[in-house]
């Protein structure tokens, strides 16, 4: 059998490291990973400063831009899985935030929408969320800011359609 290999020390440089190899400090999936961990890790903290996940930021963002869905077309709009989007929603809906209502086309399924407490709290996170990428984004100025999100959606755009 042979040795047991961590996930963590594949992605996660240690930080008293003096020196890092150029050959690894170019290269670009390496870099992201690693501001991946470090911006994961810097979102979960500050939302759950505010009593709030990543996933009921993602739902009531997308019941507010693109409206009311069932659990399935939430599902697919935000990317969590539909296994786990019944817990989201549970959560949501304990603290008044979403409404559920039978479909009247389909009665066998729900229909979710924001409530008024949804909205409010959803301003909030956008406020927090805008503060966490401000420290996030620190170093880069907002023009430099603007071009990353754009070369990032690029990327997303270019693998999403080949995959």
């Amino acid at each position: 059998m042979g040795p047991v290999i961590s996930d963590k020390a594949a992605d996660v440089p240690d930080p008293d490291a003096l020196e890092t190899p150029d050959r690894l400090r170019r290269r670009a999936s390496r870099l992201l990973s690693q501001v991946s961990v470090r911006s994961d890790r810097l979102i979960n903290e500050g939302l759950a400063q505010v009593d709030a996940r990543k996933w009921h930021y993602a739902v009531l963002a997308s019941l507010q831009d693109i409206g009311p869905g069932s659990q399935a077309a939430l599902s697919e709009r935000t990317g969590i899985y539909r296994s786990d989007m019944v817990g989201v929603l549970n959560e949501l809906a304990e603290r008044d935030l979403v409404e559920r209502a039978p479909d009247p086309d389909d009665r066998r399924r729900n229909i979710i929408t924001i409530a008024p407490q949804g909205r409010r709290y959803l301003s909030r996170l956008d406020q927090v969320l805008d503060d966490l990428h401000d420290e996030l984004l620190a170093p880069l100025s907002p023009a430099e800011r603007d071009q990353l999100v754009r070369l990032l959606l690029r990327l997303l755009d270019h693998h999403t359609r080949t995959s």
